[in-house]
């Protein structure tokens, strides 16, 4: 997918997963001390180098249009907001808090996206693009991928979020480029 094709409309609309996209997993593959250790623990989990400025960034030039969309169950959506007020994630970045969104499975993300009209999504989980296909125009699969799990068709891939810059702004802002 070329990005110098894609458009995101007279008023782009941006979503973004949180758990290894935002909020840092550590060295594995799993969220490590954020789901499993103490409420301390998970507050002392830092975001993802990057994540608050870009988000900045492009909440920004989208006139604040933008939206966290992501899967958990009740205790840990509650860990996740006490997260995000935390490290100050609404006052550094300019996001709405109440633009996050929570559902409770992996495919339920797509209707949301629907309902909300996003242009880009970002998310470090493949299946979660394949259900966002010819709903979200411009998908970003966040991060390094496990051996052999590579960006479905369509999806364009970021292992950082410098990278997710490069892919966005030019978007958001074509004379940036």
């Amino acid at each position: 997918m070329d990005t110098q094709t894609q458009s995101l409309g007279p008023q782009p609309k941006i979503g973004f997963d949180i758990g290894r996209v935002i909020i840092h997993a550590g060295d594995g593959a799993q969220d490590t001390s954020f789901l499993s250790g103490s409420d301390d623990d998970a507050m002392r989990t830092p975001p993802m180098k990057g994540a608050f400025e870009v988000i900045a960034e492009v909440n920004a030039l989208v006139s604040g249009r933008t939206w966290i969309i992501s899967k958990c169950g009740p205790n840990i959506a509650r860990r996740s907001l006490r997260w995000l007020r935390h490290h100050r994630f609404f006052e550094r970045t300019g996001m709405r808090e109440d633009r996050v969104i929570f559902c409770r499975r992996r495919q339920d993300k797509a209707p949301h996206c629907l309902r909300l009209g996003l242009g880009a999504f970002v998310d470090d989980r493949p299946d979660i693009h394949r259900t966002l296909a010819g709903i979200v125009g411009v998908r970003v699969l966040y991060g390094p991928q496990k051996r052999g799990r590579q960006a479905p068709p369509g999806v364009l891939s970021a292992l950082d979020w410098h990278e997710v810059s490069q892919i966005l702004i030019p978007l958001l802002c074509p004379a940036h480029e």
